[in-house]
């Protein structure tokens, strides 16, 4: 393998300036007033500065260079000032070296301009910088190549490509080992591996608090099992809920008493590293160790299911003393969703939805064959009375808004607010808690609102696993059981508690919960039996196929990696709308009319005040199909443009609202609640229809 090593006294850090005019014989790749033109060096176009560095024309001279391949051009130094030619290299010393090249063939194209030359004295050929990344040649930015390796922590690997972009990011004086935070031997190290380090200021001192995450450490747990009930970023150094991280990536994390782990000392690595030292050979098993007061064994740290590797935070430094610096690590909750949404492909799939029967229309529309829920959804509305059968475009965050509502209000669901997983018979057998969990999933993976109806409890089961979770008195939606679980827990005697249990016989003993009462205390543990039963045992078949199904798109492994972020749109409602929320929400095309949107703030203003018949709710849902903001946001944008008509129009499909002009605001209130308050009720009274399972 063939290396190039720069003759440049100093890194870059000034703009590029005036270039001069090639020689005649360098005319063959003259860019000549091309809106794409070619470097002199290396006759490519690409506009690629991760690969080739920047790429400037000058129109003066008619000439365009890439920085790289003057950078790596054996025949030049700089021998100038920063400010001086381009980045120190003169002009007339610009000029002589593309004469030179001009002279040499590149030993992989065989064309002329090859200006780089290898390293060792006694090889004689010679490259184009983009020939020679495609032969996987290594061009060094400073003095000679050496053998691959991290020099600051073991069994550390980086991918080249990444550090080429971390490194232009951050310049000389913020790059460094995101392992341990090492800077000088890790950047002499990365020099000698051919990665480019500008001497300039880091991109995120350019844009305040752009990248304050990249200070944060990371703490979280991510085997598959944890046991921490505080949730998985609970961090209490010199304890055994103190968080580990993987010793290799650094980008996984454990308790030590979730993977059984003695003390902060111990090695630890994550499944993907751990998979990879394995293969290499220098996987060692671990012993098994175990924690005073505990039974968890070495075994559980192997239950970490692998998930994709989506972007995340810079962990930080590895040492002990630094990992509690750090506040802890948290993941915005849009930011997570987005992330999902990278698994979208542009491919499409039209689903046919009847809004008469959104459930039924939207269960074959995902049970069909053709259906990958990783393609791009298309909603066509059709009305099965229309013999004529026209489809009609329909929004897909308002279709994914209407499924959530049946989803909501579906017999696979009990309780009021906060709902639990209900036991259906026919829905277990026709498998629809599996395709509940699975619409779940693609309506949040494809921009769809929040759930905003799950109990914590039912969430808890999802997070930490049925067996980790108690449930409470609310999550019994059924009146004769809580009655029972009431009566025996204010039971004031014994011989009141015994006469329950006869009372309640055959139904204790029907779901195994008959016990011996020896102490009137007894009855905390008959009542908690009782509860366990009624909401975790009694619907473990329908949870675990609504869990298989919610693992569509690897929505469940991402609620299990960041519980706290997603426990908020799970269990809780989306805030009410108000005035500067709207206002900020929607943006206003040009030329609007001025009089009509102050009519639009007015009336925002008198909705959230109570003085119109219609709601902020009202409004979103009229002008986008949903009655909040989905946590991902709206794709497109809503906006609002103002339109010479008597009332107002929504188009659910561009999330826009075109606003009547009037001559008065008394006008513009009144044409705006007619509309929308109608429209609302026939759309209501069209989706009423609901067949249920």
């Amino acid at each position: 393998m063939a290396c190039g090593a720069a003759r440049a006294g100093k890194s870059d850090t000034a703009a590029l300036e005036l270039l001069p005019s090639a020689p005649s014989k360098m005319n063959e790749s003259k860019p000549g007033g091309s809106q794409n033109p070619t470097c002199v060096f290396c006759r490519k176009n690409d506009d690629c500065p991760i690969k080739y560095g920047e790429k400037k024309t000058n129109e003066k001279w008619n000439l365009t260079v890439h920085y790289y391949c003057l950078l790596m051009s054996s025949g030049i130094w700089q021998r100038g000032k920063e400010e001086e030619g381009v980045y120190g290299f003169l002009i007339e010393d610009i000029r002589k070296e593309v004469t030179r090249a001009s002279k040499l063939k590149c030993c992989i194209c065989k064309k002329t301009g090859a200006s780089i030359g290898c390293v060792a004295p006694r090889c004689k050929r010679s490259y184009h910088f983009p020939c020679g990344l495609q032969r996987e040649c290594i061009f060094q930015f400073t003095g000679n190549f050496a053998i691959l390796r991290s020099p600051c922590c073991k069994n550390a690997w980086f991918h080249r490509d990444c550090l080429q972009v971390q490194a232009i990011n951050a310049g000389v004086f913020f790059f460094r080992c995101t392992i341990c935070n090492n800077s000088d031997i890790f950047q002499k190290e990365m020099l000698r591996m051919g990665i480019h380090i500008p001497e300039k200021d880091a991109s995120w001192e350019l844009e305040e608090n752009a990248y304050q995450e990249l200070l944060q450490h990371y703490e979280h747990c991510d085997v598959r099992r944890c046991r921490s009930k505080e949730g998985r970023d609970y961090n209490v150094p010199d304890s055994k809920w103190e968080i580990k991280r993987c010793q290799c990536c650094g980008s996984r994390g454990t308790h030590l008493a979730c993977s059984s782990l003695q003390s902060w000392e111990q090695n630890w690595e994550c499944l993907e590293c751990r998979g990879i030292l394995y293969n290499s050979g220098d996987f060692q098993k671990a012993k098994k160790h175990t924690l005073p007061n505990t039974n968890v064994g070495i075994t559980d740290c192997l239950l970490e299911e692998s998930s994709p590797k989506l972007p995340r935070q810079s962990p930080g430094a590895q040492r002990k003393d630094l990992l509690r610096q750090g506040s802890k690590f948290r993941r915005d909750i849009s930011t997570l969703i987005i992330e999902l949404g990278f698994q979208i492909k542009k491919k499409t799939k039209r689903l046919f939805i009847n809004k008469a029967n959104i459930w039924s229309s939207a269960l074959d529309g995902f049970r069909n064959q053709n259906f990958n829920p990783s393609y791009t959804i298309e909603i066509a509305y059709v009305n099965e009375n229309d013999h004529f059968g026209k489809e009609q475009p329909g929004s897909k965050q308002e279709f994914l808004s209407l499924l959530m509502q049946q989803l909501e209000n579906s017999p696979l669901f009990e309780g009021s607010l906060s709902k639990n997983l209900s036991l259906n018979s026919q829905a277990l057998k026709e498998n629809l808690y599996y395709e509940a969990g699975k619409m779940l999933a693609i309506s949040l993976v494809h921009g769809g609102p929040s759930p905003g109806f799950f109990s914590k409890t039912l969430f808890n089961c999802l997070v930490y696993g049925p067996e980790s979770t108690q449930p409470i008195l609310d999550d019994v939606s059924d009146f004769d059981v809580a009655q029972i679980i009431i009566r025996i827990n204010t039971a004031a005697t014994v011989a009141d508690l015994n006469s329950l249990i006869n009372e309640y016989y055959n139904y204790l003993e029907l779901i195994g919960c008959l016990r011996l009462i020896t102490s009137l205390s007894d009855k905390y543990m008959l009542a908690k039996d009782i509860l366990v039963y009624h909401v975790i045992k009694r619907v473990q078949a329908p949870f675990e196929s609504f869990k298989q199904g919610l693992k569509t798109l690897g929505v469940l492994e991402k609620i299990q990696t960041y519980p706290e972020a997603f426990c908020n749109i799970f269990c809780h409602k989306p805030e009410n709308l108000s005035t500067k929320i709207l206002s900020d929400l929607f943006t206003v095309h040009t030329l609007s009319d001025v009089q009509a949107l102050g009519f639009w703030n007015s009336y925002l203003q008198a909705v959230e005040d109570g003085k119109s018949t219609v709601t902020m709710e009202d409004i979103l849902t009229f002008a986008t199909g949903c009655s909040s903001i989905p946590p991902a946001g709206f794709k497109p944008t809503p906006s609002i443009e103002c339109l010479h008509m008597d009332f107002p129009v929504g188009n659910k499909c561009n999330n826009c609202l075109a606003l009547p002009i009037t001559s008065t605001y008394k006008e513009f209130q009144e044409n705006m609640d007619f509309a929308i308050k109608n429209t609302l009720r026939l759309e209501k009274e069209e989706n009423s229809h609901f067949i249920g399972h």
